[in-house]
């Protein structure tokens, strides 16, 4: 049934999007969310291009066009068939232990993560590009080479739907190890909490570059990883090794405060010195706010 376009942000607030049982139902309700909202946006008229259209290309049939289309937004485009395939688009998912933390929000950051990612495949299936899906850890959890198909559809979000994250995290190296997998250029799309040496994450972000990838980086935090709004005592377990500290947050919430804004401008400043689009995410989010910047990065490449 479609959306209300009254209640249409409903279905883009993660506490409720969480309240529904399947992955699959959950990406659905966030994509017909987001398209209602494109609706009522400034993008308002660039919503054909999720529909199954793309945009006429010198060469292509006239008789190809819809004009149906071009009478609502004023831009020529074709019928896309079946067989046709925009881009080739890289999902790659960190499903590493600290990944499985919330605090502020009521779902953690991988379910936030798995949502969002889970969303962008519904979008890019149903647009007829061709999708893959890596998941890690410490190590590659599971890869599914990009292919485009509506039945692909239901393997993608199943194998992310059936993952738990857990174990200690390598982000580095893994993402080393997916470029090498990676043969033709296409669009990266990865989404992390990027908890590692961020040195050696840049360095790896930058060889999907160097490769004539196009990259979109989503850094998954939950608000309290970054305000350190802790109350007066507390436990800090880490995810990834169970080891323990008991301290109270206010002794040292300063050099915490300093030690993330660091590293955040660290990874945002040469992410985008390097041509790489970064996107932070706090997890109590709307999720319209990642995919009108997929959104944009889509149409940049078009």
């Amino acid at each position: 049934m479609p959306l209300n376009t009254k209640d249409y942000r409903t279905f883009l607030d993660p506490s409720i999007v969480f309240k529904l049982k399947s992955l699959e139902l959950r990406a659905k309700s966030v994509v017909e969310g987001f398209m209602v909202g494109l609706h009522k946006s400034p993008y308002h008229g660039f919503s054909v291009e999720f529909s199954e259209h793309r945009p006429y290309m010198q060469g292509d049939p006239v008789k190809n066009l819809d004009w149906k289309v071009y009478a609502k937004s004023e831009k020529y485009f074709v019928k896309q068939f079946e067989d046709e395939t925009n881009l080739i688009a890289h999902v790659i998912v960190d499903v590493s232990g600290s990944m499985d933390f919330k605090h502020t929000a009521e779902i953690t950051k991988f379910e936030y993560a798995a949502t969002l990612a889970a969303s962008m495949i519904y979008l890019m299936i149903n647009q007829h590009d061709a999708v893959g899906l890596t998941l890690f850890a410490e190590g590659i959890k599971s890869y599914i080479p990009p292919k485009a198909s509506r039945i692909y559809l239901r393997k993608l979000l199943t194998e992310l739907a059936s993952v738990n994250p857990g174990g200690k995290t390598n982000t580095a190296e893994n993402l080393n190890k997916i470029t090498e997998s990676v043969k033709k250029r296409g669009l990266i799309i990865i989404f992390s909490d990027f908890f590692d040496d961020v040195n050696k994450v840049l360095t790896a972000l930058k060889k999907f570059h160097y490769k004539k990838n196009e990259i979109i980086v989503f850094q998954i935090l939950d608000p309290v990883e970054i305000n350190f709004a802790f109350g007066k005592d507390a436990v800090f377990i880490d995810k990834e090794t169970n080891e323990e500290l008991t301290t109270q947050p206010f002794h040292i919430q300063k050099a915490y405060a300093d030690t993330m804004q660091n590293f955040l401008h660290t990874i945002k400043s040469e992410c985008l010195r390097n041509g790489i689009d970064y996107n932070l995410i706090e997890t109590t989010a709307s999720f319209d706010k990642a995919l009108f910047n997929y959104f944009k990065k889509r149409r940049q490449m078009f």
